[in-house]
């Protein structure tokens, strides 16, 4: 039997307009994680962000889109079918940004546009496919 997860994430942006990415388990990525139960998907995509980055008072913008994979759960030991919901978001200052260890995240960097080809070679499609539905 498969397992539905619910999560949600954010494309952070800067006031220079970079983009927020993390380096987690070998893969660039997006900050985002499961929803916690009585909690709106809004809340559990800043929630996420704030704790996998450590920046703090971070602007919800509007949906980006929803991505969907199938991925095999080594913690419930199943099959597992991710629903993601991705926001825009934006941040502004110049905050320190932490790495959440214990998801794995050992690397975070505000990427140039220039910059954003190289690091997404080595990511997931559904994160080069969000990315790419910001810009239209």
């Amino acid at each position: 039997m498969e397992t539905k997860i619910i999560a949600a994430g954010g494309l952070v942006e800067n006031e220079k307009g970079e983009l927020l990415m993390i380096y987690r388990r070998g893969k660039w990525d997006l900050p985002k994680g499961k929803l916690d139960e009585g909690e709106s998907i809004e809340a559990c995509a800043i929630r996420e962000v704030e704790e996998e980055t450590g920046l703090r008072n971070t602007d919800l913008g509007t949906l980006i889109t929803i991505t969907h994979h199938d991925y095999f759960d080594r913690h419930l030991q199943k099959e597992v079918k991710k629903e993601t919901y991705w926001y825009s978001m934006k941040v502004s200052g110049d905050q320190r940004l932490v790495p959440q260890e214990e998801e794995d995240i050992t690397d975070i960097r505000w990427v140039k546009e220039n910059e954003l080809a190289e690091l997404l070679d080595n990511s997931y499609p559904n994160i080069v496919e969000v990315i790419a539905k910001r810009r239209k």
